[in-house]
């Protein structure tokens, strides 16, 4: 007689499988089994048997012999149970839908969590695949058909906690402020009394919670940048994670108002003034306690204030050069260039491709005990104690080249200038130079020799760039792949590694690898990006060929046989290296054709 099927999923079944099909040997199923029992018992809360065996850390019998991990168990045990597997994508999922579909309670008794919602159809993560009485009577009240799906369940504990969580404010917030815009000011005038700890309506703790959620949640998923961005209806909540913009939630619009003026509010913002851009700053803490400081920007559009969150992780800057994706021929001379005494020493590169990173990492290494470093700025990208920052102010007229000026009576070492934009600027950095400082500062160029053609557009006459230019480094920031699932893939086709060496005699990498995608990524294949750096060093023989009417094709053949790797160079040796792909170097360089 067959035995029968456990309602419930449990440790016996699991081992079962495990033995039956050969994961772990029969003869040490027994204590294996008596081992994770103890870890179910000692729980001390509710914990699915597949979580015990992971945390029983078993070894696979099978080659290569790894580890029994969560994600392994629940994909094994799908294909067991005949089930898809899903891994969930927070990003991916509008929990203001799928918490319409079931209470919290009802998922939570269940183990199950909706994770998508179209016309027809409702997707549903479970760990137990066999309790499904609740299906039909789901399919009844929504009136679409169900397709069940095996996932993580760590991660359906962790997402039905908070999606039902925050849909709940996200409700609750929007009730409070109503359809009608009138209510909004009052809103945020709750916002405000709730900030300065005045006894307020309770519900003013929706959009506390939405907000706390949000930075945490950016954190969590690496976002450089959080935008908030008002529609008609709708607004949209968008993270920039490695370059790439991904939608993550829909919010009422009226929520989004709400959530903009507590932000606003923490940020010494003015919360009524909503006709001009204003900028303002917070420093907060993650889960884990790191500091963290977030750049705010709004900006009026047609359908109310768009705030932008800029990120910045203090970790950063603590990071060599060689971390930072410096070859290490190219760190010993930026290092060469950094410690002169006296100089102008340039990065360039678009918006985003890390200059000021670049820069504060320089800083951070030069700024010792002995020299006093100086910055202007606008803003102040990131506040550090061993620099002393100033900000530009331009409604009271303090510009790049005021800034210089007052820092020039402050006895520096090291100045550093947010960006020359203009001949007055400029003006004051050769000033600085000549009279025996180093100026370190950013251009908008595409490459490193682009920047001397730049500084004489400007009207800088060519005999003090001559004297006072050092070195110029122009960079951009590539999507690096993913170390825990990047696959092998051939070679590269010969006309594109010739389209990537620009000339140069460089012999083809054997092997290349492609993004594939995991969880540790994301699916997307790449995790993290690296810079690709483009340094020349001004040397005698291109100073002499600094003059008003200047080849940039005979400079850049100048810096080329002095020493310089192009930026498509840099990225093709990246590529031989394993670290990105053809695609990713040919997209941020293709400005350079």
């Amino acid at each position: 007689m067959t035995k029968a099927v456990p309602k419930t999923l449990d440790l016996q079944q699991i081992f079962t499988w495990l033995v039956a099909d050969g994961v772990i040997d029969r003869t040490n199923a027994k204590t294996f089994y008596n081992q994770t029992q103890a870890i179910l018992k000692n729980a001390g809360m509710p914990m699915h048997p597949l979580t015990a065996v992971a945390q029983a850390k078993l070894q696979s019998t099978q080659p290569p012999h790894r580890q029994l991990t969560l994600d392994w168990l629940t994909e094994w045990m799908a294909a067991k149970v005949k089930l898809p597997f899903y891994r969930i994508d927070p990003l991916k999922v509008d929990f203001t839908k799928v918490a319409d579909v079931m209470s919290a309670t009802y998922a939570a008794r269940f183990n199950i969590l909706p994770i998508e919602l179209t016309p027809t159809e409702i997707v549903i993560a479970s760990t137990e695949p066999f309790i499904g009485e609740w299906e039909s009577e789901i399919a009844k009240i929504t009136r679409r058909n169900i397709k069940l799906v095996i996932a993580n369940p760590l991660d359906i504990a962790q997402y039905t906690a908070q999606f039902f969580t925050l849909a709940k404010s996200i409700k609750g917030a929007h009730k409070l402020n109503g359809q009608d815009l009138a209510l909004r000011n009052n809103f945020e005038q709750l916002v405000e009394l709730g900030n300065s700890n005045k006894q307020v309506d309770a519900n003013d703790q929706h959009i506390i919670n939405i907000v706390d959620w949000l930075w945490q949640y950016a954190f969590e998923q690496r976002a450089s940048d959080i935008h908030l961005e008002p529609k008609r209806d709708f607004s949209t909540i968008r993270f920039r994670i490695d370059g790439i913009l991904h939608q993550v939630y829909q919010v009422p619009a009226t929520v989004m108002i709400a959530m903009t003026a507590r932000i606003k509010l923490l940020g010494r913002m003015d919360v009524i003034e909503k006709r001009r851009p204003q900028d303002g700053r917070i420093k907060t803490r993650t889960a884990a306690g790191q500091e963290i400081e977030l750049r705010l920007s709004t900006l009026p559009t047609a359908f109310g204030e768009k705030l932008v969150m800029r990120i910045f992780d203090p970790e950063v800057i603590v990071k060599t050069l060689p971390e930072l994706g410096f070859p290490p021929d190219d760190a010993v001379r930026w290092d060469a260039l950094t410690t002169r005494p006296h100089g102008i020493v340039l990065v360039t590169g678009p918006t985003g491709s890390g200059k000021t990173t670049t820069l504060y990492t320089t800083l951070k290494a030069l700024a010792t005990s002995e020299v006093n470093v100086c910055t202007v700025e606008d803003p102040i990208e990131m506040v550090e104690g061993s620099f002393n920052q100033m900000q530009v102010q331009h409604g009271i007229d303090l510009s790049f080249a005021d800034g210089v000026r007052a820092l020039m009576r402050q006895d520096p070492d090291i100045i550093m200038i947010g960006e020359i934009r203009d001949l007055e600027t400029a003006e004051m950095a050769i000033q600085a130079a000549l009279t025996g400082h180093l100026v370190l500062s950013t251009l908008h160029t595409n490459d490193a020799p682009s920047a001397v053609m730049r500084l004489l557009e400007l009207g800088v006459p060519y005999y003090l760039l001559e004297a006072t230019l050092i070195g110029i480094m122009a960079q951009r920031l590539v999507r690096t792949l993913c170390q825990a699932c990047k696959a092998p893939d051939g070679s590269l086709a010969d006309e594109i590694w010739e389209s990537l060496m620009e000339g140069r005699e460089i012999a083809k990498p054997a092997k290349i690898y492609r993004p594939v995608g995991c969880p540790e990524c994301r699916q997307t294949g790449f995790r993290g990006r690296v810079g690709l750096y483009e340094l020349l060093t001004v040397t005698q023989s291109f100073s002499k060929m600094i003059k008003q009417e200047t080849d940039i094709h005979a400079l850049k053949q100048q810096s080329i046989q002095d020493g310089m790797k192009p930026l498509r160079v840099a990225g093709a040796l990246k590529i031989a290296e394993g670290v990105t792909t053809a695609e990713e170097v040919l997209k941020v360089t293709s400005a350079l054709t």
